[in-house]
């Protein structure tokens, strides 16, 4: 009895594999115009993302380790440069604290060391002047 059910499930899957099958083809055939169409649009957007991907997956900004020179002639620490580059970048303070996790107050402290180490009374003549020495690009 077993064996009978075993080959009557099998004969119904097989049946239903070959009219699955026939339905395939008849939808393919109606359908053939829309199913290339549909794959060039794939062929296309995979080619899209790819040359996406290359052209503007990697950023042209390259980290600057800085003059370590200047950096050590002036006695910049690696955080006090980390608030220069976000400076640099165009960021406020409340910016700046956000990014590196540490309060505003903090930032302000960085600062104006900063402006003391380059001589400098504001943001810009920090920044013009860190560029002069290869500091910051």
């Amino acid at each position: 009895m077993r064996k009978q059910l075993v080959a009557y499930g099998l004969f119904l899957a097989a049946g239903t594999a070959a009219l699955q099958w026939l339905d395939y083809q008849r939808l393919v055939r109606s359908h053939a115009g829309d199913i290339y169409v549909f794959l060039i649009a794939i062929a296309f957007l995979a080619l899209g993302v790819y040359l996406g991907a290359r052209v503007f997956g990697k950023s042209g900004h390259v980290v600057i380790d800085g003059n370590p020179r200047a950096l050590e002639a002036l006695g910049i620490s690696p955080r006090e440069l980390d608030v220069l580059r976000e400076i640099a970048a165009g960021r406020s303070n409340k910016e700046i604290a956000a990014r590196l996790n540490v309060s505003p107050n903090t930032v302000k402290t960085h600062i104006a060391r900063l402006f003391e180490k380059l001589g400098a009374k504001r943001r810009t003549d920090a920044i013009n002047r860190a560029r002069e020495l290869g500091i910051v690009s």
